[in-house]
């Protein structure tokens, strides 16, 4: 082979690592490089006029930032910030303001959710007071553990395609599936040991969090190892792309949707990993509500498209793999003594 074809095949290859570089700036920056509130709930707590008045004019100044109501009392703001519905809850007081989050939600939200009440208890010159509902641990304390632990399980899962999508290509497809379920319960394992015993990070519930990094991770393997059959060495760029560009940054791990624009606050409804890291904190602090139940059917959903792709797949392979040689033999000595039974005769 010539330098210049040498050169004209690694110009080719380059161009991969070259999208990846354009895919992943053009994803992470869109995401993250600029965080506002858009249309972040928030509500102050009373019944009577002065409540009123502040809820209007925070809705006035705050224009499509803020989603301003206000609730009769106190336990009223409790329920709706523990079903997630509601991102802090402001008390207004003459002597003692209050603040009321959940740091479990989002440590991004409660950050700028305080910054603006902090303003608004200014204004009668008094400090702000913030009461903590889901108080963090101390080998946690940003709230941002889970969402690493998403990239480690989702680096295990799509890492794991090119060995079984391309190394193992020759195996049937029902072993493939059995690599994709085996290797897929090792990487939940790993995940879950590194919630628990290793960094202490999660204290509870660790059984139930395996079985959502299990079926994640499934989905991951089962739909990259798919696409393999398809687009050969163009598999990583499109892993990632599904991933790890759309997924992380849609994942609300960092930000969740209130605080991102519309495309990505769009994906954190649907995407895979949303439904992994909401459900997980959903379990692990809020004791199994705040939607839960619909981030477990988001995760079940991608498992589920995952195994068809599967099969899909299999049955293409079914219809492409080419006639053994020794029943093209066989088929050709047939049709010679058929040739000759007719001559024959």
């Amino acid at each position: 082979m010539s330098e210049r074809a040498v050169l004209r095949r690694v110009l080719t290859h380059l161009l991969l690592p070259l999208l990846m570089c354009i895919g992943m700036g053009l994803a992470y920056e869109s995401a993250f490089h600029a965080p506002s509130p858009h249309h972040m709930k928030v509500a102050v707590v009373g019944s009577g006029p002065q409540a009123d008045v502040l809820a209007q004019t925070l809705k006035d100044r705050a224009g499509d930032a803020l989603d301003v109501t206000t609730l009769p009392s106190g336990d009223a703001a409790r329920a709706q910030i523990m079903d997630r519905t509601l991102v802090a809850a402001y008390t207004p007081s003459t002597t003692a303001p209050t603040l009321m989050v959940a740091t479990a939600n989002s440590a991004t939200d409660v950050e700028v959710a305080q910054k603006i009440f902090t303003q608004v208890a200014s204004v009668q010159h008094q400090p702000l007071a913030v009461v903590d509902l889901t108080p963090m641990p101390t080998q946690d304390p940003t709230n941002q553990s889970l969402f690493f632990l998403l990239v480690a399980i989702s680096i295990g899962s799509y890492g794991s395609v090119a060995v079984i999508g391309g190394a193992g290509e020759a195996l049937r497809m029902r072993t493939r599936a059995a690599l994709c379920l085996g290797v897929s319960f090792a990487v939940a394992a790993i995940g879950a040991a590194l919630a628990g015993p290793v960094f202490h990070f999660v204290h509870h519930d660790l059984f139930g969090l395996f079985g959502l990094a299990w079926v994640y991770s499934f989905a991951v393997v089962a739909i990259g190892t798919a696409l393999h059959r398809f687009l050969g060495r163009w598999t990583t760029l499109g892993t990632m792309l599904l991933f790890v560009m759309l997924n992380f940054t849609s994942s609300g791990g960092v930000f969740r949707p209130d605080l991102q624009n519309g495309f990505f606050a769009s994906l954190h409804s649907f995407w895979i990993g949303s439904g992994f890291v909401e459900g997980a904190r959903s379990m692990v602090y809020f004791d199994g509500r705040a939607g839960f139940g619909t981030d477990v059917w988001i995760l079940a959903a991608w498992a589920a498209v995952g195994a068809a792709a599967l099969a899909v797949t299999s049955l293409f392979e079914r219809k492409r793999r080419p006639v053994p040689l020794l029943a093209v033999e066989s088929e050709a000595d047939a049709a010679e003594e058929r040739e000759e039974a007719a001559v024959a005769v």
